[in-house]
């Protein structure tokens, strides 16, 4: 008897924080950035010791946020990139990565794409990255919530002293359950793609 009486306590008490989590909503920010797993040896063999970020593409037909929580009641919870807009965080991290292991960035204002053109730049490689989809859709249930994250990159690599441009198409989606939703856990799953998919681009680029 006193075991039942427990559990219904636990459920009585478990709801009621999934109501308290539910009628939060608003917007959160997400500090997205790459954090290396993987030691990238070879990188400035590959790409050489100074390279340029050609602006980045933000593809997205909502470029606004990049993830929502819909709650089983209670108000939706979307959220945003830190920094603010993603093309500025992704290109923030990147070049502290960069830095970090010794290569050299240096500014590109623009590039056209072009292996013909490169001869015409500075750094001795230019990256250019495309975001055709970015979105974490969190799901509460019951017991939990699922989330489901997708990724979709386009990376162009121009290289000088291979002269060529070497393209990369990347998509990636990860389903997890977790038992409560937080900016943190959405934030730790989605950094933690974008370091899945920079290491092995940096591991490997052409």
């Amino acid at each position: 008897m006193k075991s039942l009486k427990s559990l219904i306590w636990v459920l009585i008490l478990f709801f009621c924080l999934q109501a308290l989590s539910c009628a939060k909503g608003g917007t959160y920010s997400l500090s997205l950035r790459y954090q290396p797993t993987k030691e990238l040896t070879s990188l400035q063999q590959k790409i050489g010791s100074t390279v340029g970020i050609a602006p980045i593409q933000d593809e997205r037909t909502d470029r606004l946020y990049i993830g929502r929580y819909t709650p089983l009641r209670g108000v939706l919870t979307y959220f945003k990139s830190s920094p603010f807009p993603l093309e500025k965080a992704l290109a923030d991290s990147l070049s502290n990565v960069l830095s970090d292991r010794g290569v050299k960035i240096e500014p590109v204002s623009s590039w056209d794409g072009k292996p013909e053109s490169l001869k015409n730049l500075g750094p001795d490689s230019v990256l250019m990255i495309e975001i055709n989809q970015l979105w974490a859709e969190g799901r509460g249930r019951a017991f939990g919530t699922d989330l489901k994250v997708t990724v979709h990159f386009v990376m162009h690599l121009g290289v000088k002293k291979e002269a060529k441009v070497f393209t990369r198409n990347v998509e990636v989606e990860k389903e997890v359950t977790v038992s409560r939703l937080t900016p943190g856990r959405m934030e730790q799953t989605v950094n933690g793609i974008l370091s899945d998919v920079f290491d092995n681009f940096f591991s490997n680029p052409y």
